[in-house]
């Protein structure tokens, strides 16, 4: 096993071209030195990750409930849908294009440093938001440039989350399993707080909540004992890092070979599918349905990271590939007329597959990829991958109305089944082996 990750190694990785750069205090990756969790401690459930996950949940909670509060908020303040609509695109479109330079800056400064400084900005961002909403707003530009904040901030925040799993625990997959069934359960109780909130006239009290646990997540942060990685070589431009993960990146064929099927997959199949299964079920069966649908998702997702947790093959993302089959299911469902129960039911079985999907692509990129590249690797995925859902998500009307719903929906059927087998095809994605966990 140990020769062919090593054969595996040497195939996808370019040798050095400059001897390593001196380590540096915080987080990295798993090639940093001294900066993995120590063999004494529970291969999971260590003091740090423990720490980590209280933060990482606290962080997930606030993110899930800031759109759902703001557009809810505006809307019973007397505000229409285009000012909701510019609201989201103030919180959305800073994230999408400042997430590279949140990977170099987390290389360059530690993920934990840029971690702990965009909790504090998203502290003060919702503090205000807070007053804002409690005062009320006299002036939009305010509360559009408090969005603006927040959105760089999780932009400085995103390429850490990642990096970090490695050191706070010696089963990343175990801990990454864990980590995406909280996402999926603060991505279900977020937006239902918030809405609950915001209908008793409390959208000021969501913003004060989402203030008090930045701060949770920053504190958890700064407590956390983690050795030393490698750094970038002082002196370096922020371009020439930038270029230097890109080199990265592209040298790992199975790495961009996956974002590049993805980017098909997220405009064809994943942007589009949210209206148009709204523009169907609504009407049909009324947003009760709807809701009770798409809650099946988080609860599949859920499932699949409970899963995952424990069921490590020995090609992850192959089986990931496998576990995405399922997704199909409910576009076609859609189609051909399914009842609600039917397609609650393929929700969950999506749902199970997209979280074991998400926890071996997540454990795979953060063990193959050498920790002084990892966050700068991780903000090039983010911005492949999810960057591409809004494209897709803005065609999914123009799509409907030169041919049909249906057809557009059998379009992302067919795409989505075409993923996962182009991911079973490419012999690198299929064939990439799983690192072993750390005794």
């Amino acid at each position: 096993m140990e020769e062919r990750l090593a054969e595996h190694a040497a195939a996808e990785s370019p040798p050095p071209s400059s001897p390593p750069p001196p380590p540096k205090d915080g987080p990295g990756g798993p090639s940093g030195s001294g900066g993995g969790p120590s063999a004494g401690e529970p291969a999971i459930w260590s003091r740090n990750f423990k720490f980590y996950f209280v933060g990482r949940s606290a962080g997930l909670l606030s993110w899930a409930m800031l759109p759902v509060a703001v557009a809810a908020g505006l809307l019973i303040d007397g505000y229409g849908l285009e000012t909701a609509g510019y609201s989201m695109a103030f919180l959305v479109a800073p994230f999408a294009g400042l997430v590279l330079f949140g990977g170099v800056l987390a290389d360059r400064f530690t993920a934990r440093r840029m971690m702990i400084l965009a909790d504090l900005a998203n502290l003060v961002a919702h503090v205000l938001l807070a007053l804002l909403f409690i005062h009320g707003i006299d002036h939009l530009w305010q509360l559009y440039s408090l969005l603006v904040v927040a959105g760089t901030a999780n932009a400085l925040f995103q390429p850490g989350a990642a990096s970090t799993v490695p050191l706070v625990s010696r089963d990343v997959q175990g801990a990454n399993g864990i980590l995406r069934t909280s996402e999926a359960i603060t991505g279900l109780g977020g937006p239902a707080l918030a809405g609950t909130l915001v209908g008793f006239g409390s959208t000021g009290w969501v913003m004060a909540i989402n203030a008090a646990a930045y701060g949770t997540s920053a504190l958890c942060l700064f407590v956390l004992k983690l050795g030393v990685v490698p750094a970038p070589p002082a002196g370096e431009s922020m371009w020439h890092n930038l270029a230097v993960g890109w080199r990265e990146f592209w040298s790992r064929s199975w790495l961009w070979g996956v974002i590049v099927i993805w980017m098909f997959y997220a405009v064809l199949a994943w942007g589009p599918q949210l209206s148009l299964a709204a523009g169907v079920i609504v009407p049909e069966h009324g947003a009760r349905a709807f809701g009770l649908v798409n809650a099946a998702l988080g609860a599949g997702t859920i499932i699949g990271g409970l899963l995952a947790i424990r069921y490590k093959p020995e090609r992850p993302l192959a089986a990931g590939a496998v576990a995405m089959m399922a997704y199909p299911l409910y576009p076609l469902g859609i189609v051909l007329g399914w009842p609600v129960w039917m397609l609650i039911v393929a929700q969950i079985a999506v749902g199970t597959g997209i979280g074991i999907w998400g926890v071996m692509w997540s454990t795979s990129v953060q063990t193959q990829v050498p920790g002084e590249m990892l966050n700068r690797i991780h903000a090039y995925e983010v911005a492949g991958s999810v960057g591409m859902y809004p494209i897709g998500s803005a065609l999914a009307g123009p799509a409907v109305g030169l041919f049909s719903t249906k057809t557009v929906l059998m379009v992302g059927v067919v795409v989505s089944f075409l993923t996962a087998s182009a991911l079973l095809i490419a012999r690198p994605i299929r064939e990439l082996r799983r690192v072993p966990d750390r005794l």
